[in-house]
């Protein structure tokens, strides 16, 4: 085994167990959503409570105890730089709009960048007690049960995640919609990009596609869905590219064409 699968492994180990441990201090919070002070960021709809920011502190703590040399990248405390060629990626809280309504559809999303490639993925979800977890040449799991994307799986049989935000036109959103209902597909939109494509990964959705993503609500994913057999278009990941939006497309490789189409159009 080379020094790198090691030191893949050793990674993965902590990542699964932290991403548990922050989903019980989001759910923690969660509990006591009522109390929270939320502030906007971008506009109304970019919204952080004192959660996020906590969960991320503590992640990154846990982290640079464990791998000194590494680089970090949050959504709320930005970018630290690594000597390792790991960076970590992470989104404390992805679906921070659910999670102050009430809903359950957020999560934790934990990934491991190794030059730029997605090489971990974890993706805790307190509310339904469920952890998704990949690394490279490992496959991926849900609750420890292998994750394998069913090829019967299409547009017409199955769901597509669509994901929006106000980077994007709404005419945009719109013909994205339309093009994929006259395909006879349909479309679910839960305000976490990370948990969509996690459910790509479980085969509970047949793809995901949002025009303009960041990395930390998108890496952990994207390992998930390759370990499972799907397909994903390239996030450009290194350099300032990783901080910056780009595309987010994962699929089953049986509707991946579809989709690529309608991101094309």
């Amino acid at each position: 085994m080379t020094s790198q699968e090691i030191g893949l492994e050793e990674r993965f180990t902590l990542a699964r167990a932290i991403a548990q441990e922050a989903g019980a201090m989001a759910l923690d919070y969660f509990n006591r959503r009522d109390s929270l002070v939320v502030e906007t960021k971008r506009d109304l709809q970019d919204v952080v409570s004192i959660a996020d920011r906590n969960v991320e502190t503590f992640l990154r703590q846990r982290v640079a105890e464990a791998f000194e040399t590494d680089g970090f990248l949050g959504e709320e405390y930005g970018h630290q730089e690594g000597r390792s060629g790991f960076t970590w990626v992470v989104d404390p809280i992805d679906g921070t709009a659910p999670f102050v309504n009430g809903m359950p559809t957020w999560c934790v999303s934990i990934a491991v960048l190794h030059r730029g490639f997605p090489a971990i993925g974890v993706i805790h979800v307190p509310c339904d007690d469920e952890l998704y977890a990949a690394a490279s040449g490992m496959g991926a799991s849900l609750n420890g049960k292998a994750l394998s994307l069913d090829p019967s799986k299409n547009l017409q049989n199955a769901m597509t995640g669509i994901g929006c935000n106000t980077y994007v036109a709404p005419e945009r959103v719109g013909a994205i919609i339309a093009a994929l209902l006259s395909k006879g597909g349909n479309f679910i939109r839960n305000g976490s990009g990370a948990l969509m494509l996690a459910y790509v990964a479980a085969g509970r959705l047949v793809g995901y596609y949002e025009p303009f993503m960041r990395a930390w609500d998108c890496m952990a994913g994207y390992c998930l869905v390759k370990e499972a057999g799907g397909d994903y278009l390239p996030f450009p990941a290194e350099g300032e590219a990783l901080l910056q939006g780009h595309p987010v497309l994962a699929a089953n490789r049986t509707v991946y064409a579809d989709l690529l189409t309608i991101h094309s159009s």
